[in-house]
């Protein structure tokens, strides 16, 4: 596999770009812009007094309720190297997202659209990350390297309520040799209520293979008041007990790269200061203001990119996130709180991502 970095840039390889999008479907040699007016539901009536090859189907159009799409089925060997796409604000946990490769029986990325571009709340998160950037208003992108071997297929289905009048997409890829140290990439996203009685919520249940841990993204939703972020990640390698982690970490805000709550003056205002960098961020904080009740903060948007630092495991790997505040003695606090999170991994075979569970329990309580 062919990777380009700031050391590689000007040397030549055998790579083949290729680029599929809603005007190249196939994304084959000399067949974009071949649309013209009126071909199908696709093309665009502003497009009528120009013509075919300018802008005459320009995204996926008109995705109706239970309709699946298919974004991309490229035979390989070759790499996914960028994805973008976009679509109109508020549909972006309605939208399944999922990649099948070498036309394994399941699907190894499954999560709903906005998680996987770490924009699980609104889809207006700001990210300035190496792996995934997020531009306004809404443009999504994604650098995550997918080798594939055989074939790659990555599918969209609208599991929401309502028509989804546009979804706009480019994927580029190279076609080339996968070489055997080359593995895939996979994403499992999970949401779970935490209790009191075990305030834990699962990250990665535990998967079986050789690889290793790629990234987070943590979407915590808080049903208690006060500080949320007093837990420790945890991660489970190679047969590792279940109270007896290889790698236990200090804080929840300790493992996104923060540090006393993202709180810059305690004296004077407590509320978190957010970022992106390209490998820790924490861009979204999402403030809730009622008369009532004061403002508080019930959405936290949070990620951390393992690339300088991949969780490498052999058997298995299993990741956990305790959800855990402070009472007011002084004691750790167990907290009820709604979570969702993303994994990122990479397996040296294509294995089954987790199902997505019903739309309707995708999105806080």
């Amino acid at each position: 596999m062919q990777g380009i970095t700031q050391l590689s840039i000007a040397r030549l390889g055998s790579g083949k770009t290729r680029s599929i999008s809603a005007e190249n479907p196939t994304g084959g040699k000399g067949l974009g812009a071949g649309a013209a007016p009126g071909d199908d539901a696709w093309c665009s009536e502003a497009a009528g007094a120009l013509g075919r090859s300018w802008k005459v189907r320009p995204c996926l159009r008109h995705l109706e309720p239970g309709q699946t799409a298919v974004l991309a089925d490229i035979e390989g060997p070759g790499v996914v190297q960028h994805i973008w796409c976009t679509v109109l604000a508020d549909v972006h946990r309605f939208i399944s997202w999922e990649v099948t490769y070498d036309d394994a029986p399941e699907p190894s990325i499954r999560t709903p659209l906005g998680d996987f571009f770490a924009n699980g709340i609104d889809g207006r998160a700001l990210i300035a990350s190496e792996p995934i950037a997020v531009n306004p208003k809404g443009g999504m992108n994604s650098y995550w390297p997918m080798p594939f071997r055989k074939r790659f297929k990555l599918t969209i289905r609208n599991d929401g309520p309502k028509t989804i009048p546009e979804v706009f997409y480019q994927i580029t890829y190279s076609l080339e040799e996968v070489g055997p140290e080359a593995a895939y990439l996979h994403a499992s996203w999970s949401r779970s209520l935490t209790t009191r009685e075990h305030p834990e919520h699962v990250i990665l249940d535990k998967v079986s293979g050789r690889g290793h841990y790629a990234g987070t993204y943590l979407v915590w939703n808080q049903l208690s008041n006060g500080w949320w972020g007093e837990g420790e990640v945890k991660f489970f390698i190679d047969g590792d007990a279940e109270d007896a982690p290889t790698i236990c970490g200090t804080g929840t805000e300790d493992y996104f790269g923060g540090a006393w709550g993202f709180v810059m003056d305690h004296e004077r205002d407590l509320r978190p200061t957010t970022y992106t960098t390209p490998y820790l961020g924490y861009p979204q904080a999402v403030y809730d203001s009622t008369p009532k009740s004061g403002p508080r903060i019930p959405s936290h948007g949070l990620y951390r990119w393992h690339l300088p630092d991949p969780v490498r495991f052999v058997t298995d790997l299993r990741v956990t996130v305790q959800a855990l505040g402070w009472w007011p003695n002084g004691k750790y606090q167990p907290l009820t709180d709604d979570l969702a999170s993303t994994a990122f991994y990479y397996l040296a075979e294509p294995g089954a991502a987790a199902a997505l569970p019903p739309v309707e329990e995708r999105f806080a309580r």
